[in-house]
């Protein structure tokens, strides 16, 4: 097989824009993710049982769905309901949200559970009030406890991004697939796509694992 890497310099700037891309809609998912994670995981232990059950449902939905499903919905449906198209990118980014949430949810509410119920009582005791003392007492503490594995998940978000080829949003993937086929070079990109990945999940996961370790020690 006569391999040709050379397809890959002359082609820097078109994986560069799609490898922006990328970190774009890892980095805005994460963002809106853990917030709407933050608020379901609120919700999840209010003393409101209509509303616990309500993000209950939320989180119980979307884990037992497929993500490409979800980017589906918000892709075809979505449009046909509103009567107006809806952009690759925006659609895409409102899947990863939800879908996301529903798992940043369930991590923010353990990291909450292992934070002692007396620092609670304490900053109710001082005059705090209920959300008070969660923002400010409570979920501080819980996401230096959870960091590590809130890393993991936005590490497995990131490779999930590479399922929006099927909404032609130009992403990293996508970029490495037009050149591909346009140059004849399948075999070339996506080795090169491949370790690229691996880089830097496994960096990454490097990277979460000497985190766990500092926090262990301290």
């Amino acid at each position: 097989m006569d391999l040709d890497f050379s397809v890959i310099p002359a082609n820097s700037e078109l994986l560069v824009e799609g490898m922006k891309m990328t970190f774009l809609l890892t980095a805005l998912a994460i963002v809106g993710g853990m917030i709407l994670g933050t608020f379901l995981a609120l919700l999840r232990i209010a003393k409101v049982p209509v509303l616990a059950q309500i993000a209950a449902a939320y989180v119980n939905f979307f884990r037992s769905l497929p993500l490409i499903l979800v980017i589906f919905w918000l892709f075809f449906l979505v449009p046909l309901i509103m009567g107006r198209p809806v952009g690759a990118f925006s659609s895409v980014l409102v899947a990863f949200i939800l879908f996301e949430a529903a798992y940043y949810s369930e991590i923010i509410r353990a990291g909450i559970n292992s934070v002692s119920t007396g620092q609670l009582a304490a900053a109710r005791a001082i005059g705090m009030t209920y959300w008070q003392s969660m923002t400010n007492v409570v979920l501080p503490q819980a996401f230096r406890a959870m960091t590590p594995i809130l890393l993991t998940q936005a590490i497995i978000l990131f490779q999930d991004t590479s399922l929006v080829y099927v909404v032609g949003l130009r992403d990293f993937l996508v970029s490495a697939e037009i050149v591909a086929n346009r140059d004849q070079r399948l075999v070339e990109m996506f080795l090169f796509v491949a370790v690229v990945y691996f880089v830097l999940c496994f960096t990454a996961s490097l990277g979460v694992k000497q985190l766990q370790r500092k926090f262990a020690n301290d």
